[in-house]
């Protein structure tokens, strides 16, 4: 097909939406390592899990077999007013870069909760809407995901209870308040409102937070309180299950106008919008199908994936969740106080650990500077003010780009623009005021988070 005819978005029919959600988990020959019990060290069982997680979505996490699962109505009606996303065709960032690569990004910001984020939690408020649940409770980084729980637990008539990580609680107040438009309580974490928080806060005075905090915080929350249950927003395998609507997309997309992309780039936290993009081109990866190379890309301050330890840590700095095995900084990891790029998890979802651990995806970590200065490039060019998180993956495509001008190679190149930037003016501003400076931790600095790992042999 000529290339004249590929529009500058690519746009889904409504018909043409996905109805199902894709498991790449059924395709992996490798299973992600099971949740374990931190008394016992053996899996968690549907009883054991269901004590924290709607009774659905524990059957969604442990769920290894089934391909693909239904996405109920009521999900899929909500989707609609945001869903399908575009496929954007990067025209002009390629002629800026003068590169002979095909640029395409998967745009997730078309909501007011402003990221991909809302995909999960409309999904999670229903299933708790659906058990008779008064209200959850969750934690949030950079705001995104509490904004879109808010919003989904809203349109739910749900409680909801938000940890934030006080330094983003502190640099994103219109977040905060867009969190309490919706209804949600917002609390900055570490608290005093917790036994945990309280813990925490004597362990490290005047600490910024980290997200560990926070789901320490929200799990003892919602274990205080009858009808209650915690809700996350990445990590887990169910997360992102709900945000493989996101790959499932783009693969339709770019099948609608027969384009085979050499690289899928997305940025790496705790692996839900990576999670989520690259499951369908994974898995065609995994059925011998089809072949790409996919990058994550993580923040040089917080770098899980790239030198990180692949072993069963807690997913909480307080030690009250689930043992996971996952790529991790160690559960006591806390990011430097001038990370203000997102993407501040200390270890990555156990699906993209194993996927990375076979060699089916690769990692790579930048520095939060230069992300800055391609979020900026992006944004002059293309006419979206894109997340800090987002802006990780759009460095390496960059970079790839002018690897490709320079070498004369036409690839084609998928990348994920997770979300828009409109609250993170503060984090762009330092930036803009020469106030933004590269951390990037010691061993020194690693050794005392990885000091914490539990001795777990299984």
């Amino acid at each position: 097909m000529s290339e004249k005819k590929i529009p500058y978005k690519i746009y889904l029919e409504e018909e043409e939406m996905p109805r199902r959600w894709y498991n790449v988990r059924a395709d992996m020959k490798n299973k992600p390592a099971p949740l374990l019990n931190p008394g016992t060290l053996k899996p968690m069982t549907f009883e054991e899990l269901r004590s924290v997680f709607c009774d659905e979505l524990v059957r969604q996490e442990l769920n290894d077999t089934d391909a693909y699962i239904d996405i109920p109505q009521e999900i899929l009606d909500f989707y609609k007013m945001y869903r399908p996303a575009p496929l954007v065709r990067a025209y002009c960032l390629e002629k800026k870069l003068d590169t002979p690569a095909k640029i395409y990004y998967k745009f997730e910001g078309n909501n007011t909760s402003g990221s991909h984020k809302l995909n999960s939690a409309i999904a999670q408020a229903y299933y708790a809407k659906q058990q008779g649940l008064k209200g959850v409770t969750t934690e949030t980084g950079a705001g995104q995901w509490g904004t879109a729980l808010s919003m989904a637990c809203s349109y739910f008539d749900l409680d909801c209870h938000v940890y934030m990580v006080k330094v983003s609680y502190e640099q994103k107040p219109f977040r905060r308040e867009v969190m309490r438009t919706y209804g949600a309580q917002v609390t900055p974490s570490p608290s005093d409102t917790t036994e945990v928080g309280r813990k925490i806060l004597s362990e490290f005075p005047g600490t910024g937070g980290s997200l560990g905090c926070a789901i320490s915080e929200a799990v003892e929350a919602a274990g205080s309180r009858e009808g209650y249950r915690y809700v996350l927003g990445s990590v887990l395998s169910q997360v992102l299950l709900h945000q493989s609507i996101i790959g499932e997309e783009t693969k339709a997309a770019l099948k609608k106008y027969n384009i085979k992309p050499d690289m899928i780039i997305g940025c790496a936290g705790g692996g839900s919008n990576l999670g989520g993009l690259i499951s369908p081109f994974v898995g065609e990866k995994l059925r011998g199908e089809a072949d790409y190379r996919i990058i994550a890309v993580e923040p040089a301050s917080c770098p899980s994936l790239t030198r990180g330890k692949y072993v069963y840590d807690f997913c909480d700095t307080g030690k009250v969740c689930p043992l996971a095995k996952m790529y991790t900084l160690g559960s006591g990891f806390m990011p430097a106080p001038n990370h203000a790029g997102g993407l501040r998890y200390h270890g990555m979802s156990s699906v993209v650990s194993q996927l990375y651990d076979d060699g089916l995806i690769e990692a790579t970590s930048v520095e939060q500077t230069a992300v800055f200065k391609a979020a900026e490039e992006f944004a002059r060019v293309e006419g979206i003010l894109p997340a800090p998180e987002s802006s990780h993956a759009i460095k390496v495509a960059i970079d790839e780009a002018v690897k490709c001008r320079e070498t004369g190679e036409e690839k084609t190149i998928v990348f994920g623009l997770t979300g828009t930037g409109y609250f993170d003016m503060v984090a762009y501003g330092k930036f803009h005021d020469g106030e933004m400076t590269d951390y990037v931790p010691s061993e020194e600095d690693l050794q005392k988070g990885f000091a914490g790992l539990p001795d777990v042999t299984v």
